[in-house]
């Protein structure tokens, strides 16, 4: 059997859990720090905080004790982004031998570095695509890019993928992988602002086609490979989250362009998205690139500086 820790018992860890639990030769295990949510997956085979009318399958186990990363081959990790590296130092303590430890999550961590590259395992990888949380619950083909090395992604998907109705593509390209998954909420947001004020698919492919000569040029500012955005991390994913209202990315440019207030303060949703505009519209102003990078510029001029939303369609329309 393949022990499979998945930590992060939210929607898209559960999401992730039931499926690869359908491989029998996959034991998987959720990891939480909520109590309420391993026990109700224990005993009631619900996870009702998440998916309130929803059983999932009854072989998943779930748990808050550490100990079940002990003797685990592959590690999922599914939690916030900004928690990761202090919780693999934390998990690292309990492990016996070398797992397969996988990044689920879409950022940075807080000094700007990739988070894979803090991770202290030896076996590292990042997988990332197209991928909304209930359609993956619900059954659908779901694909994802798998970030690491050959015979780590021979591994996992001869091993660990059988009959889970997932899909990978691959790149050796860890680092693009981490970029592309983060870079696709910040251009959802640029794309949502004008479907938000037009309503056309004339002008979302417009800034779709400029998102992805932008982030072409980014994977290059960050010495990446430019290939992985051919894989289902980059055109992919963008695409999902871009033009699919299930996005929250995207749902918070479409309301930014219809002329609501985009200040989140107070809020319980996570926009991943504004966060990325700060960082990479920094970036590119400090290197004066605005020309290369006009979607980034006007977009962190909108929601950090003083932009009109006028002044931001003119730019991205140009």
């Amino acid at each position: 059997m393949n022990k499979i820790v998945i930590a992060g018992a939210g929607t898209f860890g559960t999401s992730v859990a039931e499926r690869l639990a359908w491989n029998n030769e996959n034991k998987v295990y959720l990891h939480t720090i909520e109590e309420e949510v391993a026990e109700d997956i224990q005993k009631m085979h619900r996870n009702t905080k998440y998916f309130p009318t929803r059983y999932i399958n009854r072989s998943i186990e779930a748990t808050v004790d550490y100990d079940v990363f002990k003797d685990a081959d592959v590690i999922l990790l599914v939690i916030p982004s900004k928690a990761i590296v202090p919780f693999s130092n934390q998990v690292r303590e309990h492990c016996q031998g070398e797992p397969l430890v996988v990044n689920l999550a879409k950022g940075m961590s807080d000094d700007g570095a990739f988070i894979t590259e803090k991770i202290p395992f030896s076996r590292r990888a990042s997988m990332k695509g197209p991928s909304f949380a209930i359609e993956t619950l619900n059954g659908y083909p779901t694909s994802f890019t798998f970030g690491g090395s050959r015979k780590d992604y021979e591994y996992f998907k001869n091993r660990i993928l059988p009959d889970t109705g997932f899909s990978i593509d691959y790149t050796d390209d860890i680092k693009a992988v981490e970029l592309l998954s983060i870079l696709k909420n910040m251009y959802a947001i640029a794309i949502g602002i004008v479907s938000g004020r037009y309503n056309s698919p004339n002008v979302d492919f417009l800034v779709y086609t400029k998102a992805v000569n932008e982030m072409k040029n980014l994977l290059k500012l960050f010495s990446c490979g430019e290939d992985a955005i051919f894989c289902y991390c980059g055109i992919g994913d963008l695409g999902l989250t871009s033009l699919n209202d299930l996005s929250r990315n995207r749902t918070f440019g479409m309301l930014i362009g219809k002329g609501f207030s985009y200040d989140e303060k107070g809020g319980a949703t996570v926009i991943e998205g504004k966060r990325t505009v700060r960082i990479m519209g920094e970036k590119v102003i400090k290197e004066g690139l605005e020309n290369v990078f006009p979607v980034v510029t006007a977009l962190y001029k909108l929601i950090y500086a003083d932009y009109s939303l006028n002044e931001y369609i003119m730019d991205v329309l140009k």
